[in-house]
């Protein structure tokens, strides 16, 4: 069973790295390897193609190979709201929820989530054009195994950005580093009130497996949940996770962070949710048309979200 991330070195999808490192998968009788896909387009693809079971990404990407959601499914929040943060070079001296600094900058932003800043920024009232804000990816995150968050906040210190949109991890290696100033944390409600509700972490996976393997799904979320569960119970058990995959630094640092997240800890996708999601990707060109909430979400799953 082949469960890939789009960022490994993170926390914007660990409890799905966690429900592998500890055992849930194999518990529910799934022997799950996991792999390290970027960007999420990639990964998205390959779920398209076959090369993947399960994909735990952000909830918008699956449209970038999946158009108008035929042929993929959500399975369950990893948890709510849009986690990215946009941070800024410290000697800037950007206030928190300051969007006009980011006027004449060039912002560091993987494929998939730039189209949220892009969004944000609009609702925002800056014109990318008019106010020079160059929004683009990283290039010495392309390598293979390389996780974006924290080669963001490698090249903002270098000096080769002078912002990023990354994940929380990139956004505290950062401000301990002192290199950078965290702007926004749309999670915690900074920037347009719209863009918290734009996309959140989600397990993905592929109409074909839920017709033709349904129990595999369903043992996928039951262990998704179990390791949320666990999370909530023991944050500090990220900690031995992150020493066997993560460097020391961002080791040390991921219980703290998963400890901050716990609040948004909630397998469930409402309707509410997936119908802010498909405002947003329509506004984001993502999607062509109006799209059911069953045609978004694996409904026949959701008493899974609860057990």
């Amino acid at each position: 069973m082949r469960i890939a991330v789009p960022d490994l070195i993170s926390n914007s999808y660990f409890p799905a790295i966690a429900a592998v490192e500890l055992g849930f998968f194999k518990a529910e009788g799934l022997d799950a390897q996991l792999e390290l896909l970027f960007p999420v387009p990639k990964t998205m693809e390959a779920l398209r193609d076959g090369a993947l079971d399960f994909v735990a990404g952000a909830a918008h990407a699956p449209l970038h190979a999946f158009p108008d959601w035929k042929g993929a499914r959500l399975l369950c929040a990893l948890s709510q709201h849009m986690y990215w943060f946009l941070v800024l070079r410290s000697d800037l001296g950007a206030r928190r929820g300051d969007l006009q600094a980011v006027k004449g900058l060039r912002i560091g932003a993987a494929p998939g989530p730039d189209a949220g800043l892009r969004r944000l920024l609009v609702e925002a009232g800056i014109d990318l054009e008019r106010d020079r804000v160059q929004v683009g990816p990283i290039m010495a995150a392309n390598a293979a195994g390389v996780s974006f968050g924290v080669t963001a906040a490698r090249a903002l210190e270098e000096g080769t950005l002078d912002g990023f949109w990354a994940n929380g991890m990139g956004a505290e290696v950062a401000v301990r580093r002192g290199v950078g100033t965290v702007v926004l944390d749309v999670r915690r409600g900074d920037g347009p009130p719209a863009a918290r509700h734009y996309t959140f972490p989600a397990l993905v996976t592929t109409e074909r497996r839920i017709e033709r393997d349904p129990e595999s799904v369903a043992a996928a979320i039951r262990a998704l949940v179990k390791a949320q569960q666990a999370l909530l119970e023991d944050p500090s058990r990220a900690t031995e996770i992150g020493r066997r995959l993560f460097p020391p630094m961002e080791a040390a640092l991921i219980a703290e962070l998963i400890r901050r997240d716990l609040p948004f800890y909630d397998p469930s996708i409402s309707e509410a949710t997936a119908s802010n999601l498909n405002r947003f990707a329509r506004e984001a060109g993502l999607l062509s048309v109006p799209v059911a909430y069953d045609q978004v979400v694996a409904t026949g799953f959701r008493h899974l979200w609860n057990q």
